[in-house]
């Protein structure tokens, strides 16, 4: 049931539903409501996202890789052992090297004398026959430019073949006196052997040069003035040699200390190129044994059964904490030389990048981790396979990265 009061006359009707419309504001404009557009679908973001995601997955298997990442084994062991090494063959070859020098002072003279000495020297005989040969006394041996030269005693030059020539050394002395038969290194023919069959097959060289001979007034010293000028020569000659023989080493061999033998020699006195003085000089000659890296590693290794050694490769890293004993100087022409160590050794193991690729192509990350675990050169390795989720290897080989890390 309505009641009166309840109904609105018609002609207040659109004032009770629809209220007036207020003035705007001085200075405003009235506000209308605007229809709003549906938003647009993000078609152009989305598309960059997925050509990013898509470059970078490209990208990914683009630069996919299979690295093993190795430190090397070391071991540091006692070594008290003797060896013995073979001329350029066997397990353990060696080589004999060796440097000269000379050094003068001008000092002030003391007067002269007259000397009638002869040079002397030694050389090294050959005989590339296959059957001995005996030489006798007095045998001469003639440089290229005719000096002639004589051994004062007979030798026997073992049996040989031109690719290994039988040798022994002899001392031989200057046919006349004279500073002329001072020569250095050079090479000597057998005169006497001249029309035979055996003259291109018995020859000698020397590798020192020849010294002694004077003829005639020389200058001299005093005797307090040559011995004191002969130590402080002496003294400036050494580090000078051992320089030298040090930058004589074959690249990969080692010079060990204790291995190289130093003499010196007196030259006679000359006269100097100022008036009343006198040039003193002093020959030294440095000789070394030198040994391949790795075979004078492979020996120590060997000499030493607790190392239970299986015969890889392995490098001296540091040789100053060995001596080398040996008996006399080192001879070019010996077939063999025996030598005693003592000091630590630091070897290191030589890895095999090839060795370590094959090892572990076409397995697991983890079966990988266990295989290097039983090779002797390996200390660490890390395994680095790219994308992330690439848990094997390739089966190929070649296409594994081996990185040796230093220690």
């Amino acid at each position: 049931m309505y009641k009166l009061d309840d109904i609105v006359p018609p002609s207040r009707r659109r004032e009770t539903e629809f209220p007036p419309q207020q003035p705007a504001a001085a200075g405003r404009e009235s506000i209308r409501p605007s229809l709003e557009k549906p938003p647009r679908f993000p078609y152009l973001t989305l598309g960059i996202v997925l050509l990013v995601v898509a470059v970078s997955f490209g990208a990914l298997f683009y630069f996919s890789s299979a690295t093993v990442e190795v430190t090397p084994n070391a071991v540091s062991v006692a070594v008290q052992n003797s060896f013995t090494a073979s001329q350029d063959t066997g397990s353990l070859p060696f080589q004999v090297i060796t440097a000269q020098k000379i050094a003068s002072q001008g000092v002030t003279g003391s007067g002269t004398k007259d000397v009638h000495s002869f040079a002397s020297g030694t050389i090294t005989i050959y005989n590339t026959q296959t059957k001995a040969q005996r030489l006798i006394t007095n045998t001469r041996f003639a440089t290229p430019a005719g000096l002639i030269f004589r051994i004062h005693a007979a030798v026997t030059i073992p049996a040989g073949s031109p690719s290994k020539p039988g040798s022994i050394t002899a001392n031989v002395y200057a046919d006349q006196a004279g500073s002329s038969y001072n020569v250095g290194p050079t090479s000597f023919t057998v005169p006497g052997l001249a029309g035979t069959p055996q003259a291109n097959m018995v020859y000698a060289r020397s590798s020192q040069a020849m010294t002694g001979g004077a003829s005639g007034s020389i200058p001299v010293v005093s005797a307090t003035v040559d011995a004191q000028t002969r130590s402080a020569l002496i003294s400036a000659l050494t580090p000078d040699l051992t320089a030298s023989i040090a930058a004589q080493v074959p690249a990969g061999y080692l010079l060990l200390p204790g291995a190289a033998t130093t003499t010196y020699q007196e030259l006679a006195p000359a006269p100097s190129q100022t008036a009343g003085m006198v040039d003193v000089k002093e020959q030294g000659t440095i000789t070394a044994v030198v040994f391949p890296n790795a075979a004078l590693a492979k020996a120590i290794a060997s000499s030493i059964p607790a190392l239970n050694y299986q015969g890889e490769p392995l490098t001296i890293a540091s040789s100053s904490d060995l001596q080398l004993a040996m008996t006399g100087a080192p001879d070019v022409n010996a077939s063999s030389f025996s030598f005693t160590l003592a000091g630590t050794a630091s070897l290191v193991y030589t890895v095999d990048p090839a060795r370590i690729a094959a090892a572990v192509s076409g397995k697991t990350r983890s079966a990988s981790e266990v295989a290097l675990t039983n090779y002797p050169e390996v200390k660490r390795a890390i395994i680095v396979l790219r994308p992330f989720w690439k848990q094997t290897f390739p089966q190929d080989p070649s296409a594994i990265s081996v990185v040796i890390v230093a220690h």
